[in-house]
This record gives C-alpha cells, sequence and structure tokens, in this order.
C-alpha cells in the first residue's frame, strides 16, 4: 500500500517525463515512417499510371501526400510540443523541487544550440516540402498536360492545388517555430 512519502511531486514529474518521452519517441517513429508510405505508394501510383496510361490516376498522388503529409505535420507539431513542455514546464518544475543549479534535462536544451540545427532544419523543410507539395503538383503538371484532360478532373486538380497551397503554407509556418 502506498503512502503519501511514496507519493512525490517529484516522482509524479519523473514519471511524466517517462510517459511523454515514450509518447514522443513513438511519433518519431510513426513520422518519420510517414515520409517512407509516401514515397512508395506514390512510386506504386506513378508505376500504375505510366504502365496503364491513365492520365487521371495521377490525381491520387496529391490526395495520398496531402493526407499523409497533414498527419505527418500534426505528428512533427506534437513531437516539438513535447520538447517545449519538457524545457519550459517540467524542467524548471522539478529543477526547483530537487533544488537543482543546473538545467534538469541537460539534452533537451543542448541539442537545440548545435550550430548546424537552423540548416538541418532547412534542408528538412524542403525535403518535406518536395516530397508533400512538389511531387504531387508535378503529377497534377502532367496530368493537365495529358490528351483531353476531363473538364471536372480538372476541376478537382485546382481544389487539389489549393490544398496543396494550405498545406506547404502549414509546413512553412511550423518551420519557423
Amino acid at each position: 500500500m502506498a503512502t503519501t512519502e511514496d507519493v512525490t511531486e517529484s516522482r509524479l514529474l519523473l514519471v511524466e517525463y517517462d510517459r511523454i518521452k515514450e509518447e514522443q519517441k513513438t511519433r518519431i517513429g510513426f513520422r518519420d515512417n510517414l515520409l517512407y508510405f509516401n514515397l512508395a505508394a506514390s512510386t506504386a501510383v506513378l508505376t500504375l499510371t505510366v504502365q496503364s496510361r491513365q492520365a487521371q490516376l495521377l490525381l491520387t498522388v496529391p490526395v495520398i501526400c496531402l493526407v499523409l503529409g497533414w498527419t505527418y505535420l500534426v505528428n512533427d507539431e506534437k513531437i516539438s510540443a513535447v520538447g517545449c513542455y519538457i524545457r519550459d514546464q517540467l524542467a524548471p518544475r522539478l529543477a526547483e523541487l530537487a533544488g537543482a543549479q543546473g538545467a534538469v534535462f541537460g539534452w533537451e536544451i543542448y541539442h537545440r544550440h548545435d550550430t548546424s540545427r537552423a540548416t538541418r532544419k532547412r534542408l528538412q523543410t524542403a525535403v518535406d516540402l518536395f516530397t508533400y507539395v512538389a511531387l504531387p503538383v508535378i503529377c497534377m503538371a502532367v496530368f493537365w498536360c495529358s490528351p483531353a484532360p476531363r473538364p471536372y478532373l480538372v476541376a478537382l486538380s485546382l481544389a487539389q492545388t489549393l490544398a496543396l497551397a494550405v498545406l506547404a503554407w502549414q509546413f512553412l509556418r511550423y518551420a519557423e517555430a
């Protein structure tokens, strides 16, 4: 049976830290796999399109990229939010309780000061934009250049273009954070 001495605020905070780090780790794995799945699904559609010579199939690539790109972005934001919560909320509370002079969970702060971090973030944003936005736009351009595209499919592709523009804006917005 637990006593009040067994349950302390610092123990609760450490348990919380363990749980949210586990969530962060899980989200990182899921997010990273979305990139590979997106490329595999898009490649499958491109292969099917070339084999069947049906350009309208290219319009499935924007749908794939929109759904997976949004899911990637949401998970990436949650990963960052966990890190921010640890740095701004959890670590200071635990440091105060422990009477620590230095930072608690130093890695959460240390790795953010890497001199190459800004460059890596910009390159990752470029990869994300190519994978989830440029690739489907290229597919739509090929569709638009195909012989006699159906007007309702052109209208659909224009709606997809608008949705991809919103996704691109969100990627750029989150990259600044």
